[in-house]
């Protein structure tokens, strides 16, 4: 379906639905984002286009090759470790203030994600089990009240998200939900230091099958150049 833009403020609007598109995972890592596609898409002439992609490469979500075009910025299994290790830091503080700063209403609320995330995964429903996931992470970002940390957690997780796709996979997603049980235990205690462990425990554990996957992507790619 055509999105039709106001051309005055086109390439900010551009720039906020693909950004949109590649965080959710519409759009996936290689993708390739053709000016003159877009430009129909959206109803606009090709400079706006033009100017939100190099907004997007610019901010690492975009790589803009010489006669190539543009695409979905694919990691490379080290920037996947990197900013996992870095995101399991920021669950892990996040984590560790919800311990001392959650209210009875809040533990409440997390509960009743994680019991979305236990019947999407009884279900098998990935799609929905990884909306249920982020709104459990989601709480415990915005509980820990500090908003400089929701602010670049947040927007670490969504960057991170397409890969965390491809790791979710019915008997991951039951451990999951058990290690939410398990920190949401820890946080209910006050025990910010057990919850904080868990937390990194737990992103700890996706990042090495995300990375797991990366490197079977390269070698596939590897594999399909000799």
């Amino acid at each position: 379906m055509n999105v039709i833009l106001d051309q005055a403020s086109s390439p900010a609007s551009l720039v906020q639905i693909l950004e949109d598109d590649i965080l959710s995972g519409r759009l996936l890592p290689g993708a390739r984002l053709d000016e003159q596609a877009l430009a129909k898409r959206f109803e606009v002439s090709r400079t706006p286009v033009r100017e939100a992609l190099r907004h997007l490469a610019s901010s690492g979500l975009v790589e803009i090759k010489r006669n190539q075009g543009a695409t979905v910025m694919e990691l490379t299994t080290r920037s996947v470790v990197e900013m996992f290790q870095v995101l399991a830091e920021m669950e892990g503080l996040a984590a560790r203030l919800c311990a001392r700063r959650m209210t009875r209403a809040d533990i409440e609320a997390l509960r009743t994600e994680n019991d979305i995330c236990r019947v999407k995964a009884d279900q098998d429903d990935q799609t929905g089990f990884i909306l249920a996931n982020n709104a459990f992470h989601d709480v415990i970002w915005r509980c820990s009240q500090n908003h400089f940390l929701y602010q670049e957690a947040s927007k670490l997780g969504k960057r991170l998200n397409p890969y965390r796709r491809y790791v979710t996979h019915p008997r991951r997603m039951q451990e999951s939900c058990d290690d939410h049980s398990r920190l949401l235990q820890a946080i209910e205690n006050g025990d910010g230091e057990r919850a904080d462990r868990l937390m990194r425990e737990h992103v700890e554990l996706i990042a090495g099958g995300a990375a797991d996957v990366v490197v079977a992507l390269e070698s596939s790619v590897l594999s399909h150049t000799d």
